[in-house]
């Protein structure tokens, strides 16, 4: 194994997971809701009553957050390696996954794994395994 050390960034890694874990526990210890991003846009097709602003500040602030982050930093340039319709395919199975799986990796692994959940627990390890499995066939045993 090799480390990329132009890409081994601890410290804004560390930051960031510590502005997601006070993001998370402020909403449910201020509003009650799990900061579970599925949840949190699917409530936006349908709102209910008083839930509008909440979501839409919690939107504005998942979309706000890497623009101030690039008055600091330049942007990553991610590289995909994917063609569109293969992007178009793995979006609808994560869409698929967390309606299946009652919610997303934010809600489960997040906010769930922090309040024991073990349905979290459950959740959390199918979708880790599934990502492993899913990058070992299409990168080892088909070699795409």
């Amino acid at each position: 194994m090799r480390i990329d050390w132009n890409q081994f960034t601890p410290w804004s890694a560390l930051a960031g997971g510590i502005l997601i874990g006070i993001a998370a526990a402020m909403l449910i210890l201020l509003n009650g809701r799990i900061a579970g991003i599925s949840g949190v846009l699917g409530g936006l097709l349908r709102p209910a009553r008083g839930e509008l602003a909440w979501r839409l500040a919690f939107v504005a602030g998942l979309v706000g957050a890497p623009c101030v982050h690039a008055l600091f930093a330049a942007f990553p340039r991610p590289q995909i390696d994917a063609q569109f319709g293969a992007l178009v395919v793995a979006g609808l199975l994560v869409g698929f996954g967390t309606r299946l799986g009652s919610g997303c990796t934010s809600g489960h692994g997040v906010c769930g794994l922090s309040r024991l959940s073990p349905r979290s627990l459950v959740a959390t390890a199918t979708f880790m395994a599934a990502g492993f499995a899913t990058v070992f066939l299409i990168r080892h045993l088909l070699a795409l």
